[in-house]
């Protein structure tokens, strides 16, 4: 037990002790403030650019024709390499042309004794005219002789025809390539015994030059690029817009043209199908063959760009940046995020005015927290710029 003296200097000292304490409480709590933490940021301002997508497509020829002979006969020989470039009008194959030159014969001497009958007629008409002014012969007599010379005349022009048909059967005795371009393996052999206008054809020619890339959009896609061209977010490109194509091995294909769109949808796809064409002289791109076609929507006048590693996303998946207000509070702004161009975010919306966007330190601060913004270091910006 302590003497009473003894508990009253304790009792003392421990108020003093407390007393000491809460007199300095106060200084810890204002020395525990947060102070504001400085951040880089970057203004936020529009700019004109050109929208692009990017789509799938395959390649088509632009031209595919089948050789198929016109006559029938036995094939005599083939005049071609297969796989090789052809050009429109060469021969390809040669059918026996024996049987079509002997009727070529025949309708020749048909034509001519057509012609001599003609000669006799009108010699006829002739003499009947001058006996029936004398009327040394009846009108039926002359008219008989009249009808005679519009026979033989009539006659002419029939065996004109079967002359000219049994030409033109000589001559598809030869069978020619209806276009330019590569040819396939032939279909048939020396000796192989062809009909007009089979079924099977004999070879096939593929134009390469120029190629076709296929592609679509959803009517969804086309539906919203006119609503927001007509709208003026959006200025329409011209109808020569160049389109380019890389292929399946990352090479690309420059200097396409957009040729047209289709004017119905696709009820099983629910798309409309785009056409480019592309210069393919060396014949580098086949037909069949994938790749990304890149074309242009129009320009953006007002366009907002936001480098990338600024965006992030908050649990709903939704875009977020953090800024610094008018107020030098950091804010988180949600935002709608069009498409990334050239590395950075196209935003249509979310920013007020006057927030900066923070691109530096965005590890030391949460919404809420006073900031001093600062425009972003050299560093900073060059990666700004980089995206």
């Amino acid at each position: 037990m302590f003497p009473n003296h003894s508990r009253r200097w304790l009792t003392l000292i421990t108020a003093a002790v407390v007393a000491a304490c809460g007199g300095n409480a106060a200084e810890p709590a204002a020395a525990g403030a947060p102070a504001a933490a400085q951040v880089g940021v970057a203004q936020l301002a529009t700019q004109a650019i050109t929208i692009t997508s990017s789509k799938p497509a395959r390649l088509t020829a632009s031209a595919v024709a089948q050789v198929r002979p016109q006559v029938s006969g036995i094939i005599e020989q083939r005049l071609f390499t297969e796989g090789s470039w052809v050009k429109a009008g060469q021969a390809l194959y040669q059918i026996d042309p024996a049987p079509f030159a002997a009727k070529l014969a025949q309708a020749d001497a048909a034509l001519a004794r057509a012609n001599a009958n003609l000669a006799n007629q009108t010699a006829k008409l002739q003499r009947y005219s001058l006996l029936r002014q004398s009327k040394a012969v009846s009108q039926q007599e002359f008219d008989e002789v009249n009808a005679a010379l519009l026979s033989a005349k009539a006659d002419v022009k029939t065996a004109q025809a079967q002359q000219k048909t049994a030409a033109l059967d000589l001559q598809y005795s030869q069978v020619k390539a209806p276009i330019s371009g590569f040819i396939s393996k032939s279909n048939v052999t020396v000796g192989a015994l062809v009909s007009a206008n089979q079924a099977d054809a004999l070879a096939s020619i593929t134009q390469l030059d120029p190629i076709y890339a296929d592609f679509s959009l959803s009517s969804r896609e086309l539906a919203e690029l006119k609503a927001r061209q007509q709208r003026g977010e959006l200025q329409s490109a011209s109808n020569n817009q160049q389109v380019s194509f890389t292929d399946e091995t990352g090479q690309a294909h420059g200097n396409g043209q957009l040729l047209f769109n289709e004017v119905q949808v696709d009820s099983n796809t629910g798309s409309v199908t785009l056409r480019a064409q592309f210069a393919n002289p060396q014949g580098s791109l086949l037909p069949g063959a994938f790749g990304q076609v890149e074309f242009v929507e129009g320009a953006n006048p007002q366009a907002l760009l936001v480098p990338q590693f600024a965006i992030s996303r908050n649990p709903k998946g939704e875009a977020t940046a953090l800024v610094v207000t008018k107020e030098n509070q950091v804010a988180q702004r949600v935002l709608q995020i069009d498409r990334a161009v050239q590395g950075q975010w196209l935003v249509q919306g979310g920013f007020v005015d006057g927030d900066q966007l923070i691109v530096e330190g965005l590890q030391k601060v949460r919404p809420g927290m006073p900031a001093q913004a600062v425009p972003a270091s050299s560093s900073g910006a060059a990666a700004v710029a980089a995206q």
